[in-house]
């Protein structure tokens, strides 16, 4: 059973979440404030952190900010539409995602499935012996999300790094961008497909030295794409 960790101070909010995290089988840990879930993030050792920015005794940034100083937990965290710069911070803070308020159940639960999936990939590359993948001049590190070319370390959004290890862990085998939604993004149908173009592209651009020409990322073409198994 996962463990989730509500820091929200909106009690409509937890109830809403709970209820349908409760649907997943997920154990649900619960607080209305910053400082008292930063307690509960480095104590309960929850799966999943689902953090709101505005939070009294201490912002949602800065419980990020903390957390990601010892922990990697995914984290979901919890906008409004007014709080695109501060949304961009916790990114840059180390969270994994972000959902804006007001959301739709069906977004929230394919996002949290995502993380899931994204979390039991990286646990079986580490049980697997492959938390570190090696191939030419890239070098991925699956446990510390670390990810190098050249010797040089290359950052990714965690949308990027996700496709990444994905298919880095399975060498050859072709992914159509509708298995990619359900994968990465957890929505399962059709219309967004484009999201996947723009995000291998922008991975491409990171790790790939001639765009026209990728080593590591290659189309399937009629199907979609994978990582290079000759490496």
């Amino acid at each position: 059973m996962a463990k989730v960790l509500i820091i929200e101070d909106d009690p409509e909010i937890i109830n809403l979440l709970e209820i349908h995290l409760r649907d997943l089988s997920c154990e649900v840990v619960k607080s209305m404030d910053g400082g008292e879930g930063l307690h509960l993030a480095q104590t309960e050792n929850p799966d999943l952190i689902i953090l709101d920015i505005a939070l009294p005794t201490l912002d949602g940034i800065e419980v990020c900010r903390k957390i990601r100083m010892t922990q990697t937990t995914p984290i979901m965290m919890l906008t409004a539409k007014s709080e695109e710069i501060d949304r961009v911070l916790g990114l840059e803070m180390g969270a994994d995602d972000y959902i804006t308020k007001p959301f739709s159940v069906r977004e929230f639960i394919a996002r949290v499935k995502a993380i899931f999936r994204r979390t039991k990939l990286i646990r079986e590359s580490i049980s697997n012996g492959t938390a570190i993948l090696t191939f030419d001049n890239l070098m991925l590190d699956v446990e510390k999300r670390k990810v190098e070319v050249a010797g040089e370390r290359i950052e990714l959004s965690p949308k990027e790094f996700e496709l990444l290890t994905l298919m880095a862990s399975h060498p050859g085998k072709s992914y159509s961008r509708s298995d990619l939604l359900k994968l990465i993004w957890g929505y399962d149908f059709e219309g967004y497909e484009h999201t996947v173009n723009s995000h291998i592209n922008r991975l491409r651009a990171k790790i790939e030295l001639d765009m026209a020409k990728p080593k590591f990322i290659l189309t399937t073409w009629g199907v979609g794409y994978k990582f290079n198994e000759e490496l």
